[in-house]
C-alpha cells in the first residue's frame, strides 16, 4: 500500500470481535478508518487503534441506505463484517445478509471504491436447506458479486480468540453447570483464530489475492463437535457431563428458551447448523481459495486456547501455571 497517500476504508461492524483486530492491522498499515456501527457512542474505544483522527466512529445502519451511503463517501476501501446469529425485531436474517449486504455493494460501487470485502460464513452453502440464516448469507453473496463484481467473499469456520462467542460460552458453561449439552456431536469443525482471519481480511482489502472469489477460511485442525467440547473441559479443568441430545429435543428446549424473556442460549436454526460440517470444501483447497492463497500459516487451538480459557478453571492463571491443561480431566459421555 502506497504510504504517501493513506487509503480510506470504511468498516462496517469493524467495533466486533473481528472488526476489532482488523482496525489495529489496517491503522499499522497507516489507513484512515472510518468504523461504520449503528452506536458510535459505543464505540469510542476503537480510536485507540490508531493515532489522533486516524480512526473515527460513524453512524450507520445496514437497514438504512442513506446512512451507508454516507458512510462509504469517499472510501477506497469498503468491509462489511455485519451479521446476526439470531434474528431480533427487525434485525431479521434477510434484512441484514441479504438486502443490507447488497446495499452496502451497491453503494460501494457507486461511491468508486476500489475494493470490496465481505464477510460470510463457512459451510452456508451446505445448509442453506436447513437454515435460515445459511440462506440468507448465501443469498447475501450472490447479492454482494451482482453489485460489485469484482468484490472479495470470505467464509470462515467458527473463530476463537480472546473475546470470542463460542469458547467462552461454554467455557462459563463448564464453570457452573455439571451438565454440557451435545447437539450434533459427530458434526465436524475447523476452528479458526480471529487474528488469521483479521490478517487475511486486510490483505484481501490491499488487493493481494484474486478478486471475485470466495475465499474458506479453516483452521490447521478439524474436529467433531464433541471433541471441542471435551478440548473446552481440558482447558476449564473441569470434568463434566457431556448430554448428547437428539435434534428434535433440541429444537423442543430451543423453542422454550425463545419464548422467554431472554436472550436465548440457543435457537432452532442453531441447532440445525450444528447437524451440518463446518469445514473447507476440497474445492476451496484445490483452487486455492483458502489460507494459501495469502500465504498465512494458520494458528491452532493448541497455541491460542491455553491463553485465554484458563480464566475458568477453578484456580485462574494459578491452575494455568501450575497445572497441566488436563489434569484430571475425564470428561464423562452419556452412552
Amino acid at each position: 500500500m502506497d504510504r504517501t497517500t493513506p487509503k480510506l476504508v470504511t468498516i462496517f461492524g469493524g467495533s466486533g470481535f473481528v472488526g476489532n483486530h482488523l482496525v489495529q492491522l489496517l491503522a499499522r498499515n497507516g489507513c484512515r478508518i472510518r468504523v461504520a456501527v449503528r452506536r458510535p457512542d459505543l464505540a469510542g474505544e476503537v480510536r485507540m487503534f490508531g493515532g489522533v483522527g486516524q480512526i473515527v466512529p460513524v453512524q450507520a445502519n445496514l437497514r438504512n441506505e442513506d446512512s451507508i451511503r454516507r458512510a462509504v463517501q469517499g472510501a477506497d476501501i469498503v468491509i462489511n463484517l455485519v451479521g446476526v446469529g439470531q434474528e431480533a425485531g427487525k434485525q431479521s436474517f434477510r434484512a441484514v445478509h441479504l438486502n443490507g449486504a447488497a446495499a452496502v455493494a451497491r453503494a460501494a460501487k457507486a461511491a468508486g471504491a476500489s475494493a470490496l470485502v465481505h464477510m460470510s460464513a463457512l459451510g452456508v452453502d451446505k445448509a442453506k436447506e436447513v437454515s435460515a440464516y445459511a440462506a440468507s448469507k448465501l443469498a447475501g453473496e450472490q447479492a454482494v458479486l451482482d453489485a460489485f463484481p469484482g468484490a472479495v467473499i470470505m467464509r470462515p469456520s467458527l473463530m476463537f480468540g480472546q473475546g470470542d462467542g463460542f469458547f467462552n460460552l461454554m467455557g462459563t458453561l463448564a464453570r457452573i453447570s455439571p451438565v454440557m449439552p451435545l447437539i450434533g456431536g459427530q458434526t465436524k469443525f475447523q476452528p479458526v483464530f480471529v487474528g488469521d482471519v483479521a490478517e487475511a481480511f486486510a490483505k484481501a482489502a490491499e488487493g493481494e489475492v484474486p478478486t471475485g472469489r470466495v475465499y474458506e477460511l479453516g483452521g490447521p485442525t478439524v474436529e467433531t463437535h464433541k471433541a471441542l467440547m471435551q478440548r473446552i473441559m481440558r482447558e476449564a479443568g473441569r470434568n463434566r457431563f457431556l448430554l448428547p441430545m437428539p435434534k428434535p429435543l433440541a429444537k423442543f428446549v430451543a423453542a422454550v428458551l425463545g419464548i422467554l424473556p431472554i436472550k436465548p442460549l440457543i435457537t432452532g436454526d442453531q441447532v440445525e447448523l450444528l447437524g451440518v460440517d463446518n469445514i473447507v470444501s476440497p474445492e476451496a483447497i484445490g483452487e486455492q481459495r483458502s489460507f494459501e492463497a495469502f500465504a498465512i500459516t494458520p494458528k491452532s487451538m493448541d497455541e491460542v486456547l491455553p491463553t485465554y480459557m484458563w480464566r475458568f478453571r477453578r484456580h485462574g492463571q494459578f491452575d494455568r501455571e501450575n497445572a497441566a491443561p488436563d489434569a484430571g480431566v475425564n470428561p464423562t459421555i452419556a452412552s
